[in-house]
């Protein structure tokens, strides 16, 4: 779900970021964004950390990684 009222302005390859739609307008969120260049690179970032909080890179294969151990209930102990 995208979220328009999010910015975060420190790598100018992620402008479109998202939310799970779980997630409350007033609680502590992951937001993530795809890279618009064409890379496959994902962007991380805590939407507590303000606008211009530092973001975390990681290449679309680590992504799709975690994304599948956490459908298949990999990080459930957690």
């Amino acid at each position: 779900m995208s979220d328009p009222q999010f910015t975060n302005t420190s790598d100018p390859r992620f402008t479109q970021w998202m939310k799970s739609p779980d997630s409350g307008p007033n609680e502590g969120c992951l937001y993530v964004s795809a890279s618009a260049d064409g890379s496959g690179d994902v962007a991380l970032v805590e939407s507590e950390a303000g606008p211009d909080a530092p973001i975390q890179v990681v290449p679309r294969r680590s992504w799709s990684a975690f994304l599948s151990g956490a459908r298949s209930g990999a990080f459930d102990h957690i």
